[in-house]
């Protein structure tokens, strides 16, 4: 095994570079894997533009699909050269937030204060899976087998855009017969959107623009779809549910225009699913929030981890009730990811999910 690795490494705002770095050691508890397809998140463009803070020299990425390289010494149930997924979130299975049932939370707590996304380490508070291997802590909390079968693309978006989706649609309680709407149709919403039809909704209205990603919509399990472009979405998603509203609004885009939307379509009683990643505060209309007495629920979601959340979609996706095939848009070798950042920053050439190979 090399000494050195080939990384994707935050320099400062504005700059993320592919340059080399020390292969990890790892712990009794930890697992080295050797990456063989990882991606960049929405999340990772706020850390390029300086609106979410980590160290700079931190290896970035959180969604890593792999070969098990090498195993801690108390590591068990697991061999080396078998191939995994880890889960953006890591919990650690013993911390206090995770036995209280929220472990993307896990560590979290300080005896200095709360501070939130604790459970968020790859490419946040330590080195991530943009890279040729990554260290994965707590293995045996974290570290999910492939089902024969499946490759590493149909297993790509587990680790975070799939949890993610889904846990939005969970948040929200839906219900066999829910009306529900997914404002903006990015990778996260369209997996809000099969999350809805798998929970149970009867009507899921999308709110996009992109005609291509519509179509994509529609296959995920759309009813219709709402070109925000050409019409009020607030308005129409009125009209099309005769006024009534809808049961559940996912938000999946993380502005102010679509989280206010968002609220104004709610049934009274309704519940906001909040998803996106908000680099400025939020307004709250008193008018679209019944000046608080509308009964109405706002809820956000940090995506579960651990290895029975990715054991569950991975059936989910070998079961075929999900095909995330058409979210993977381009392709590129780790030693172009500079310029997979910079496609992907700029939403170019329809870009919607990449797939980077060391």
């Amino acid at each position: 095994m090399p000494s050195m690795m080939k990384a994707a490494i935050f320099v400062e705002p504005g700059r993320i570079v592919l340059d080399d770095k020390v292969v990890p050691d790892i712990g009794p508890l930890d697992a080295l894997v050797r990456i063989t397809t990882t991606t960049i998140c929405g999340t990772d463009i706020h850390i390029l533009k300086g609106e979410y803070p980590v160290a700079a020299g931190l290896t970035i990425g959180h969604e890593p699909v792999g070969i098990i390289e090498k195993l801690g010494s108390a590591v068990t149930g697991y061999e080396e050269g078998q191939r995994v997924i880890a889960g953006a979130i890591t919990p650690s299975g013993h911390s206090n937030a995770t036995l209280s049932g929220c472990g993307s939370q896990c560590g979290a707590g300080t005896r200095h204060g709360w501070k939130p996304l604790g459970g968020w380490r790859f490419g946040n508070t330590i080195d991530g899976a943009q890279a040729e291997y990554l260290l994965v802590p707590d293995a045996m909390t974290n570290l999910a087998p492939i089902p024969d079968g499946l490759t590493d693309e149909q297993v790509l978006m587990c680790p975070d855009i799939l949890s993610t989706g889904f846990g939005g649609a969970e948040a929200g309680r839906i219900r066999i017969g829910d009306t529900v709407a997914v404002f903006a149709q990015g990778p996260i919403g369209l997996c809000a959107t099969a999350g809805a039809r798998l929970m149970g909704a009867s009507t899921i209205i999308g709110v996009e623009a992109i005609a291509a990603r519509a179509v994509i919509s529609r296959a995920m399990g759309a009813d219709h779809v709402v070109d925000f472009s050409k019409e009020d979405p607030v308005a129409e998603i009125m009209r099309i549910t005769d006024g009534r509203g809808v049961d559940v609004a996912i938000e999946a885009l993380g502005r102010q225009e679509t989280f206010e939307a968002a609220l104004r379509v709610l049934r009274p009683g309704g519940t906001l699913s909040s998803l996106g990643v908000y680099s400025q505060d939020l307004r709250i209309p008193v008018a679209a929030f019944a000046a608080g007495l509308g009964d109405h629920r706002i809820v956000t979601t940090l995506c579960p981890g651990g290895k029975e959340r990715m054991r569950r979609l991975m059936e989910v996706v070998a079961s075929r009730r999900v095909d995330t095939g058409a979210l993977v848009t381009h392709r590129f070798p780790l030693d172009d990811i500079e310029a997979a950042y910079d496609l992907f920053a700029h939403q170019r050439d329809g870009v919607l999910k990449v797939a980077i190979t060391p």
